[in-house]
């Protein structure tokens, strides 16, 4: 994908062996919350699996959180797979940030390196991040870790995220659907201290 990546390990989460535990209580929605949407750009969405359908649910989620007077933050990635500046890198169509909201620059798989995104959450008191884009075992993935680990609360939408199919030793590949629904179902279980993690669909999330 065009996250930039460095090792094809850890594609799918191994469950059942003790690593996820199931919650027991409901998932929180009175936190500040903000739709966080991760490198929606043309060199990304053009080649996900499902990408008009991705790219649809990410439209209406950008539209409820507007209604609901929630903060957008736009994730825009740039390498040398994807360079700055280029028709590559733009927004995909239909993605036009507003003026209020910020666009967060990065280089590396999560939201969070090297960029000021907590600290922006943190100004706007935001302590729930409803997440979308791409790419699911890229970008969507250490950024959902790195959320959690800085103690935000976690709302992954499952049907508003996506993927390339991933090749592996032995001339095989790792479907897209199946790195998509491996992230939700890990999402849906983990056990972090002090933080609850939930998956939505985009006609469920709410702000």
């Amino acid at each position: 994908m065009k996250c930039r990546r460095r090792l094809l390990v850890g594609l799918l989460a191994v469950l059942g062996h003790g690593i996820a535990v199931a919650q027991t209580a409901a998932p929180r929605h009175d936190a500040a919350s903000a739709l966080l949407v991760v490198d929606a750009q043309v060199g990304v969405l053009a080649s996900v699996w499902q990408a008009e359908r991705v790219t649809a649910n990410l439209q209406k989620l950008v539209a409820k959180a507007r209604a609901a007077g929630a903060p957008v933050i736009w994730v825009q990635h740039a390498d040398n797979e994807l360079k700055y500046g280029s028709d590559r890198w733009q927004l995909a169509p239909g993605f036009v940030p507003a003026a209020s909201e910020s666009v967060v620059h990065k280089q590396y798989n999560s939201a969070f390196a090297r960029t000021d995104l907590d600290a922006r959450l943190k100004s706007l008191g935001v302590s729930r991040i409803v997440l979308a884009g791409a790419a699911t075992n890229w970008c969507i993935r250490a950024t959902a870790y790195a959320a959690v680990d800085r103690g935000y609360q976690l709302t992954l939408v499952g049907d508003a995220h996506s993927t390339e199919p991933i090749p592996v030793p032995g001339g095989k590949d790792i479907p897209a659907e199946a790195i998509v629904t491996d992230l939700n179902t890990v999402f849906e279980w983990l056990s972090v201290p002090d933080v609850r993690t939930e998956v939505r669909t985009t006609a469920d999330v709410a702000f």
